[in-house]
């Protein structure tokens, strides 16, 4: 086996946008004077509202994107952090039930994000480039979807308003994950090999989603 690779994605919790709905009311004309006509005020015009804009990743490239925009871009799912195992004879990439070691499997969120890649050497941040150059990014990831010129699924909570959507469309691996790294041993990992982070799940489709001897590879 060769020594473990990490791949890394960003989790961050995603930032609602504020929008400020309140608008001036109209002043009320005066009484007109006899054989005079008013001057009525018109009636003031209310803000576009910002939910009725293109939102940012119709618009923008994942190199466009300022940091608040890229984080937000990450959907909690955690399939990134799964560990995956590399065949050294075919390169063929497997994904495993088993998580990083810093991976909270109930909030499906890093327990240390900011200080993941100081305390797991070898995790790889996420990058426009990786996004496109990673085979392995589930179909799902909203980084893949971008940088292939698709939309995000109806789940993302970009797009639904909620953090829960993504777990009630089956696409996160909560309730999923057996084990986490250190409870495991290396010789033990192919018994973990699992399909079902690599495809877009059921409940995710049916419900419409946008079109949009190995050694270890752990991701995001």
């Amino acid at each position: 086996m060769r020594n473990p690779l990490r791949e890394s994605s960003k989790f961050m919790s995603r930032q609602d946008a504020k929008t400020d709905g309140a608008c001036a009311a109209p002043k009320r004309p005066a009484p007109a004077a006899k054989g005079l006509t008013p001057c009525v005020e018109p009636t003031a015009r209310p803000r576009q509202d910002l939910a009725a804009e293109k939102p940012f990743w119709r618009e923008k490239p994942l190199e466009e994107m300022n940091k608040t925009e890229w984080e937000s871009l990450c959907d909690g799912c955690g399939r990134c952090c799964l560990v995956k195992l590399e065949d050294e004879d075919t390169g063929a990439i497997y994904f495993t039930d088993v998580a990083c070691r810093l991976f909270d499997a109930g909030s499906c969120r890093c327990a240390d994000y900011a200080n993941r890649r100081r305390k797991v050497r070898d995790c790889i941040k996420l990058t426009p480039e990786t996004a496109r150059s990673l085979a392995w990014l589930p179909p799902s990831c909203a980084y893949r979807l971008i940088a292939e010129g698709r939309d995000l699924a109806w789940w993302h909570p970009l797009v639904s308003g909620s953090t829960e959507t993504v777990h009630e469309a089956g696409v996160s691996v909560r309730g999923r994950v057996a084990a986490l790294e250190t409870e495991i041993r290396l010789d033990d990992y192919v018994d973990h090999i699992v399909a079902w982070p690599g495809k877009r799940p059921k409940a995710a489709k049916r419900r419409g989603a946008a079109p949009a001897a190995k050694s270890k590879i752990r991701g995001g």
